[in-house]
C-alpha cells in the first residue's frame, strides 16, 4: 500500500501524494488508484479532480471495461507547465524550455565566461530565459522551476557554489535568492556533473538503478546514482574522482595543490601537456582530440594511457558503488573508443568478476546535451514533488 493519508498544502486530501503515481505517465482509472492506495474511490475521485483543476493531470483513452461503463483514466499532462534548463560551463552556457516530461521546446547557447561573475552571468541567464518562454508564446506564470548546473562544488541545500577553482566571485553566492528577485520561482543548483548523470538516465538508461556517469574534459568529475537517487554526499562532493592520488603521476603538481591526482594525468589539459613534452603541437584538449581523429599515433597512445589511469580510480568505485553502467562523457570522449578502451581494460582486468558480470562501460548516449536535460530533471523532480505540487496549488 502507498500512504497518501498526509495532510498538504492542499487540505487533508493529499493531491500531491497522490499526484507522486500519476506523474510516471502511465495512463490509471479511478479504480486502479483506489486499489494502489487503499482510498474510497469518492475519495480518489476529489483527489483526481483536484489535480486536474491545476491542469496537471488530464483524461486519456479509456479502458476496456469488464462490462457496463468504460472507466476514464487519467495521465501526467507533461504541457501543464514548463521549467527552464540551464548549463553554465566554464565558457559557454546553454539554457533551455522543457516541459513536465523534459522535452526541449526552446535552446539557445553561447559563449559565456563563467569568471564574469554571477551576477552577468545569471542576469544573461534570466534575460535569455524569459526570451525563449516569451518566443514560444507561453505564460511565464506556467514556469514550474528553474534546474541550474555549474562547473563547480555546490552545498545542494543552499544552492551555494562552495569555494569553485574556476568560478571567481561565485564562493558562497546566493544563486536562488538571486534568481528568485527576477523569477518567483523554485531554483535548483548542482555540480555540472550530477545533473549530467540525471541527463544521461532520464534519456538513455530509465530502468537502471545504479550509474556513474564519468566527465572528462578540462576537469575530471563524476556523478553517482546509487538506488534511483543522486548521491550527493554530506556535503555535495560524492563523486569527485578528479583529485584522487593515481601511483604513476605521483610527482606531477595538480592545480588543487597535491601531486600525483587523477586529473593532473588524464584531463583534456594533461593530456595535450603530455604530448607537448614530446614535441608534439597540443594546446587544449580540443587539440588532442583532433589529433586522434586525425589518426596520431602519439595522441591515440596518451588518450589510452589516460583511459587507463581512470580505469584505474574507477576499479576503486567499481568496488565500492558497484554500478551497472559507467557512462563517459564531457569534451574528451569525442575522442572516440581510445578513451573508453583504455577504462575498460583496466576495470575489468582488476575488478571483481562479480562486480563486471554485467558492468557496461560506454560513451555518453546524451553527449553535449546531458547537461542540460539533467538540469530540466532537476527543475522537474521538484516541481513534481508533493512540496512542488503543493507550492503550484498555493500560486
Amino acid at each position: 500500500m502507498v500512504d497518501i493519508s498526509r495532510g498538504s498544502a492542499l487540505g487533508t486530501s493529499g493531491a500531491s501524494e497522490l499526484f507522486q503515481l500519476l506523474r510516471d505517465g502511465a495512463p490509471r482509472t479511478r479504480a486502479s488508484l483506489a486499489a494502489s492506495t487503499g482510498l474510497a474511490r469518492s475519495t480518489i475521485a476529489a483527489r483526481v479532480d483536484e489535480l486536474m483543476g491545476l491542469g496537471l493531470v488530464s483524461p486519456v483513452a479509456d479502458a476496456a471495461s469488464t462490462g457496463g461503463r468504460p472507466p476514464s483514466q487519467f495521465a501526467l499532462n507533461p504541457g501543464a507547465r514548463i521549467v527552464l534548463a540551464a548549463d553554465l560551463g566554464a565558457s559557454h552556457a546553454t539554457i533551455a524550455v522543457t516541459d513536465l516530461a523534459g522535452t526541449v521546446l526552446a535552446e539557445h547557447g553561447e559563449p559565456i565566461d563563467i569568471a564574469q561573475g554571477p551576477e552577468a552571468v545569471l542576469g544573461w541567464m534570466v534575460d535569455a530565459g524569459l526570451a525563449l518562454i516569451d518566443g514560444l508564446g507561453r505564460d511565464r506564470h506556467e514556469l514550474a522551476a528553474i534546474g541550474v548546473g555549474v562547473p563547480g562544488p555546490v552545498e545542494h541545500s543552499t544552492g551555494r557554489p562552495v569555494n569553485p577553482p574556476i568560478m571567481p566571485g561565485w564562493d558562497r553566492f546566493d544563486v536562488p535568492g538571486w534568481v528568485q528577485q527576477h523569477l518567483e520561482v523554485p531554483v535548483l543548483v548542482d555540480n555540472d556533473v550530477n545533473i549530467m548523470a540525471l541527463g544521461e538516465r532520464a534519456l538513455a538508461w530509465p530502468q537502471v538503478e545504479h550509474l556513474m556517469f564519468v566527465k572528462v574534459a578540462t576537469g575530471i568529475g563524476s556523478g553517482i546514482i546509487s538506488g534511483g537517487l543522486l548521491q550527493r554526499g554530506a556535503q555535495g562532493i560524492a563523486g569527485d574522482i578528479g583529485h584522487v592520488r593515481v601511483a604513476r603521476g605521483s610527482d606531477v603538481p595538480c592545480h588543487c595543490g597535491n601531486r600525483g591526482c587523477l586529473e593532473a594525468l588524464a584531463s583534456g589539459p594533461a593530456i595535450a601537456r603530455a604530448l607537448r613534452e614530446q614535441g608534439i603541437e597540443a594546446n587544449s584538449g580540443n587539440d588532442v582530440v583532433e589529433l586522434v581523429k586525425r589518426g596520431d599515433i602519439d595522441a591515440i597512445q596518451a588518450v589510452r594511457q589516460a583511459g587507463r589511469d581512470i580505469g584505474e580510480v574507477l576499479t576503486a568505485c567499481v568496488s565500492l558503488v558497484n554500478p551497472s553502467v559507467v557512462a563517459i562523457g564531457g569534451s574528451m570522449a569525442r575522442a572516440g573508443e581510445h578513451l573508453i578502451a583504455g577504462v575498460r581494460e583496466v576495470v575489468y582486468t582488476r575488478s571483481m568478476p562479480l562486480a563486471t558480470e554485467h558492468l557496461v562501460i560506454v560513451a555518453s548516449a546524451a553527449a553535449e546535451n546531458a547537461a542540460v536535460l539533467g538540469a530540466s530533471m532537476l527543475a522537474i523532480h521538484h516541481a513534481l514533488s508533493p512540496e512542488g505540487i503543493d507550492a503550484l496549488a498555493a500560486r
